[in-house]
């Protein structure tokens, strides 16, 4: 009797037929019984490929985590900092800051100002302490470096506590999936920040350094004030307006208490404000161009949003506009070495603000503008 297969499909599309029971039963191992074990075990190969490509992430997010503390040791060290100096940093990069309640929104934001002083007070005690020979730049470079490190720290544990969860978790593949797709934009990141140290290192302006820099320009012959020791501030006469400009102290890697000093000029000389311009590195959208210049309305400050919060409430207290020219730039940019599109847009960027001040500021009025950003490698 001669075996007869069933109608195999594949044979409509031209695809080999077996036509004996030998050769049916290979047919069978090599194509049908792997389809099948495919059916019942493909999303477990789904989610050990997913597995393996969170597990190399986070092995490059660790390697990061451990050249970041490298750097920074290597530059306490040009520092002339102790081993227990040292030390001490380590246990600063594990420091944690508790949010306030926010159950009653009253008044939170205050409380916000309030840890967030005390944490950089703080920081700083701990970094003049350690460095008591360094000068105001390499403090504020440490201070700067200790936060990078903090944070490239913080996410590699939240990286790999997600992906040991999923490995408890029967529905793993999600998390996993999740953690897969969002893997290349955070390292891309956290290699931004190491390119960051060695900007902050060497003294390099920044991408974030753009309000800094054209306030700069501004300032140029003009007599600075400081504001405290880490802000200053300068008046000057243009077209019949008097102006005062706010920055951050430079070349130090600070961005300096601009909201303070905003809240007592207009509680003082400049009540009679007509218009207060921002100036500020904001993010792109992809496919817009680096560099490029934008007016808005509203306060142009990033943050937590505790410095936005108080320039906004004296502003309305005083009922004056608050007017932003944007610089437009990308994350990565905004944290890596001030690049050539950035730089060459301060000319254009200043005259935008100018023209501002005439439409915005009548003859013999007053007006306030605030250069934000960090300010390292840019003097006053």
């Amino acid at each position: 009797m001669v075996f007869k297969p069933m109608l195999n499909p594949l044979s409509l599309f031209g695809f080999f037929t077996p036509t004996g029971s030998t050769e049916y039963t290979i047919y069978l191992i090599i194509v049908w019984i792997p389809f099948l074990l495919f059916i019942i075990y493909g999303q477990k190969l789904q989610g050990w490929a997913i597995q393996g490509d969170v597990v190399r992430g986070l092995a490059r997010l660790k390697a990061d985590s451990d050249r970041s503390k490298v750097t920074f040791t290597s530059f306490l060290q040009k520092m002339g900092v102790a081993l227990d100096g040292q030390n001490r940093i380590n246990e600063m990069v594990e420091m944690a800051t508790i949010m306030p309640v926010n159950l009653d929104p009253v008044g939170v934001v205050s409380k916000m100002d309030h840890i967030m002083s005390t944490q950089n007070e703080q920081i700083k005690k701990d970094i003049k302490n350690i460095m008591l020979s360094a000068s105001d730049l390499n403090r504020s470079v440490a201070s700067n470096m200790l936060e990078i490190v903090s944070s490239i720290n913080l996410v590699y544990k939240i990286v790999r506590h997600y992906m040991l969860m999923s490995k408890k978790s029967s529905n793993n593949i999600y998390l996993l999936a999740q953690l897969q797709m969002i893997l290349p934009i955070i390292l891309r990141e956290t290699e931004a920040l190491l390119g960051a140290m060695g900007a902050l290192e060497h003294g390099q302006p920044i991408g974030d350094g753009a309000g800094a820099l054209v306030t700069s320009q501004l300032l140029m012959g003009v007599q600075k004030v400081d504001f405290d020791d880490e802000t200053v501030y300068g008046e000057m006469d243009y077209n019949n307006r008097r102006i005062a400009i706010v920055k951050a102290k430079g070349p130090t890697a600070f961005v300096g208490h601009v909201d303070d000093a905003l809240i007592k000029l207009l509680k003082g000389p400049y009540s009679d404000s007509s218009a207060i311009i921002m100036i500020d590195a904001a993010l792109k959208l992809e496919g817009e161009d680096t560099g490029s210049v934008a007016q808005g309305i509203g306060a142009a400050i990033g943050g937590l949003g505790v410095e936005r919060f108080k320039i906004e409430e004296i502003s309305t207290a005083n009922n004056i506009p608050v007017y932003a020219v944007i610089v437009k730039e990308s994350l990565i940019e905004a944290i890596s070495i001030m690049r050539k599109e950035i730089a060459d847009s301060m000319d254009e960027t200043r005259s935008t603000i100018l023209k501002m001040v005439e439409e915005v500021i009548p003859e013999h009025g007053k007006g306030v503008i605030i250069g934000v950003g960090n300010t390292l490698g840019i003097a006053q």
